[in-house]
Parts: structure tokens; C-alpha cells; sequence
């Protein structure tokens, strides 16, 4: 498919419909029908009435698709654009609307992604500057059953999950539901992502279960009170990437995942007048074995730095999120929730047996800034991500006992991004985005690269 091609599409179907949606998110009961159409919650309506019977009787169906071009202009590895997409389906069942038993629902989604990859080919960045930059692919995302009990404040999670879609998951700034960065670090950080098999490293069995994922896992939640809840998950730390998801494998050989979280939630309940405030932290733990940074990658060239791989048992991390709305156009009955929201988050990992040690990054959300148009969004972040000082220092004794520069020393990676959503319609949004990424691939060896993307989201 020529690139150029959806961005074409969207932009003249954007140009015919924005005049009818300043209106956007009203209720769909006056004007044209052309207008109610781009007024109601989904693009193929309710379906004569059966998508809302089906919901009263305890039977949601989602279906949402992304579709983004991202486009290398300025360093990077090299200049273009191409064509990523990816399809959500959903099937939501609550048991006491089905007249079962009380507290008790059950998920099934899966994820049809489609292009190729625009990082590794275009960018070079860790970060990954487009939100559906992952293989092509059909796969079972998540297949789980819930059950809420003690009068709701304890919660049990079983089946195939993913952890980014239960720790570490932002609830204001950034979500599934209302799409405002395209940066994947801004959706899980990056940090995370040192559990998979590092470049040139010896192969192990350890992974990272996040989106698109699922592996076997439990995890349960206590609501301590209701601002206070504390958190805990079990997940297989090696998934199966080869079939579409559907393949369990447990093998004493795989190392398993433990996530912990505790969060503090303030006026976060409907109808609430203070600020919407919310903060996480917690901490991972795998138990496989890991690979020293610095003896492996001194290994990779016989100099007599390292004997060979060595490894540590298990590895970890520590992680901080906090997000608040910091001022409120209007009152908590505002349906937009104008305003302005900022986030902060952080993590650390030992520097050890992990590419990258710690990360920072942040930013601010507008809601509604234009008048007339309460729903779109403008999002402004940035992030730093240092890499491991070991594995620093090891590229560093290379070039010096080689006596000239074999490969850049790692220093970091960082991206400034700023994006502004459209809400053309209750189910359909239009994203411009620019990207700033510094030392793509954490070193100075890739230049610096500017990304531009247009995303759309559609809700069927």
C-alpha cells in the first residue's frame, strides 16, 4: 500500500466532516442525519437497538482500530514513511446482568496488527516512536475471568493477561481510551522492556507479557479503603511469540514474573470536586537468570576483559507514577473534563544485568484549549532514559585496548514529543504528532531523528 495513501483519505474526509462536529459528544437526537451519525458513540450506530439490549442483558462488544503513518523526515536511520495499523476486538460478559451470580464478569480481546516495522528499519530508537509499531500479526490478547468479593473490595483476575493493562497503568494522561501520546514509553515505560533478550546476548527464557502478549497469570487487588489499594501478579515471564497466542507453554526451565503495586487515589470517583489525583509505585521481580552487562559485552571480542557470560539470578525493578489534574475549566459535571492534567513517573533497574538503569519523563495534557472545541487534546512530554553504566564502561575498554573507536559509548536515549488530537466525532479522532528522539538506540552512533505521524482511531 502507498503510505501516502490513508494520509490522503483522512485529510479529505477531514476537511468534509469538521464543520459538523464542533458539536461533538452531543446527544445524537437533533439536526441532519449526516450530524447525529457523527454525534453518536460509534461509527455503525446501536445497531437498531441491539447493541444496547445486548449490553443491559450483560453483553459488550468493542471494536477499535488504529491506523498511523509515521515518517522519518530528519536522521534516524533513514528517511520514509509507511503504514501500521491495528484492530481490536473485545467480548465483555457480566454475569449478574446475565442473571448468573453477582460481582463475577469474563473478557476475551484479540489484536490484528498489520505493516511493517518503522523503529528498527527508519528510527533506530529503544522507545519506539509509534504507538502499533510491532510485527504483523493476529494474536489472542487477553482471555480472562473476574471475580469481585469481600463487597468488591477484593478482586481476582485469572487467565491470559498482560501486565501493562494492570501495573504501571496510567489513568488520566494516557490510555486505550483516549489515545493523546504515540510514544510506547508513554503507555509502558520503557525501562520494563529489559527483561527481554538483549542484541548478541546468549539466549534465556525471560520476556516481558505486555501488549499484544497474553500469558498465563493471576492477579488480585485489595481495595484497602477508597483512596488506598494494594495490588499483586503472577504472570509466565517467557510468552510465546511464535502462534497467535493461543499456545500455553510452562516449563520449570522459564522464569516466572511478580509485579506489586501500591496506589493512593484521590477524588477520582464520579461527581468528586477536588482535583483527580493519582499515584503508584511498586516493583518487579523475574526469577530466570540474567546475563552480566559488562562480561558479556567484553566477551564479544577476545581482549582479555572477561573470562565470559556470566549471569545473576533474577532481576528487578522499582517504578514511581503520579498524575494529577492540576486546574478544571469548569465544575465536575463538565462531560469533557476540561483542563490540564500533568504526569511524572520514574524507574530504576541495577545497572548490572540491564541495558538501561533508570528513566524519567513527564509532561501536560490540555483538554479543550480551543474554544468550541471541548474535547480535543493538545499533549506535550519528554523523556530520558540513561543507559546502564556497565555496559558503558564495557564499550569504553574495548576502544581503549583496541587503541581506536570499535563502537559509540551508551549514554542515553531521549524523546520530546507533542501531539494534538482531533475528536472529530465521538468515535473517530485524527492525530498529528511530532517527535524529537536524541541517540536513538542510546548511543551517539545513530543521529538524531525528527518523526512526524498522523494517527486516526475509529470506534465501530
Amino acid at each position: 500500500m502507498n503510505p501516502s495513501s490513508p494520509l490522503i483519505f483522512v485529510a479529505f474526509l477531514t476537511i468534509l466532516v469538521a464543520p459538523l462536529c464542533a458539536a461533538e459528544n452531543a446527544e445524537p437526537s437533533g439536526g441532519s442525519p449526516i450530524e447525529r451519525w457523527f454525534m453518536q458513540d460509534y461509527m455503525l450506530g446501536d445497531w437498531g437497538g441491539l447493541r444496547s439490549d445486548l449490553s443491559d442483558h450483560g453483553v459488550d462488544l468493542e471494536f477499535f482500530y488504529v491506523g498511523s503513518v509515521p515518517n522519518n523526515i530528519s536522521g534516524g536511520i533513514r528517511h520514509g514513511a509507511i503504514y501500521q495499523s491495528g484492530m481490536i476486538l473485545a467480548l465483555d460478559l457480566d454475569f449478574e446482568k446475565m442473571g448468573l451470580w453477582k460481582g463475577g464478569s469474563f473478557h476475551a480481546s484479540s489484536v490484528w496488527l498489520n505493516g511493517q516495522p518503522f523503529s528498527d528499519q527508519y528510527v533506530g530508537d529503544l522507545n519506539k516512536t509509534n504507538l502499533v509499531d510491532f510485527p504483523a500479526d493476529f494474536r489472542v490478547w487477553q482471555v480472562y475471568f473476574q471475580q469481585h468479593l469481600l463487597d468488591e473490595k477484593l478482586t481476582l483476575k485469572a487467565g491470559l493477561l498482560s501486565v501493562d493493562r494492570d501495573f504501571i497503568l496510567p489513568e488520566m494522561y494516557n490510555s486505550l481510551a483516549s489515545i493523546n501520546f504515540l510514544n510506547q514509553t508513554f503507555f509502558f515505560p520503557t525501562m520494563a522492556f529489559n527483561l527481554y533478550d538483549q542484541p548478541f546476548f546468549p539466549k534465556g527464557a525471560h520476556s516481558l507479557p505486555s501488549t499484544p502478549y497474553g500469558v498465563p497469570a493471576v492477579v488480585l487487588k485489595w481495595d484497602a479503603s477508597q483512596s488506598l489499594y494494594l495490588k499483586a501478579g503472577v504472570y509466565d515471564g517467557y510468552p510465546d511469540k511464535t502462534g497467535p497466542g493461543t499456545r500455553i507453554q510452562l516449563h520449570s526451565d522459564e522464569g516466572a514474573l511478580f509485579f506489586y503495586e501500591l496506589g493512593w487515589r484521590r477524588n477520582m470517583e464520579q461527581g468528586a470536586k477536588g482535583l483527580p489525583t493519582s499515584v503508584k509505585a511498586g516493583g518487579y521481580y523475574h526469577t530466570d537468570e540474567f546475563y552480566d552487562i559488562y562480561n558479556t559485552i567484553a566477551s564479544l571480542i577476545p581482549l582479555g576483559l572477561s573470562n565470559g557470560p556470566t549471569t545473576h539470578d533474577g532481576n528487578y525493578g522499582l517504578y514511581l507514577l503520579a498524575e494529577r489534574m492540576l486546574w478544571r475549566e469548569q465544575g465536575p459535571d463538565d462531560p469533557a473534563q476540561q483542563g490540564v492534567t500533568g504526569f511524572f513517573r520514574t524507574a530504576w533497574a541495577p545497572r548490572d544485568r540491564n541495558i538501561a538503569e533508570y528513566s524519567i519523563d513527564g509532561g501536560l495534557v490540555f483538554k479543550g484549549l480551543i474554544p468550541g472545541r471541548d474535547y480535543d487534546t493538545l499533549g506535550i512530554a519528554g523523556s530520558y532514559m540513561r543507559m546502564s553504566r556497565d555496559l558503558e564502561r564495557a564499550v569504553e575498554d574495548i576502544n581503549k585496548v583496541l587503541g581506536f573507536q570499535f563502537a559509540e559509548p551508551h549514554d542515553y536515549e531521549a524523546v520530546v514529543e507533542l501531539s494534538y488530537k482531533l475528536q472529530l466525532a465521538a468515535w473517530w479522532t485524527l492525530s498529528p504528532n511530532l517527535q524529537y528522539v536524541m541517540h536513538p538506540g542510546g548511543s551517539g552512533a545513530i543521529p538524531n531523528a525528527w518523526v512526524f505521524a498522523l494517527q486516526t482511531t475509529l470506534r465501530f
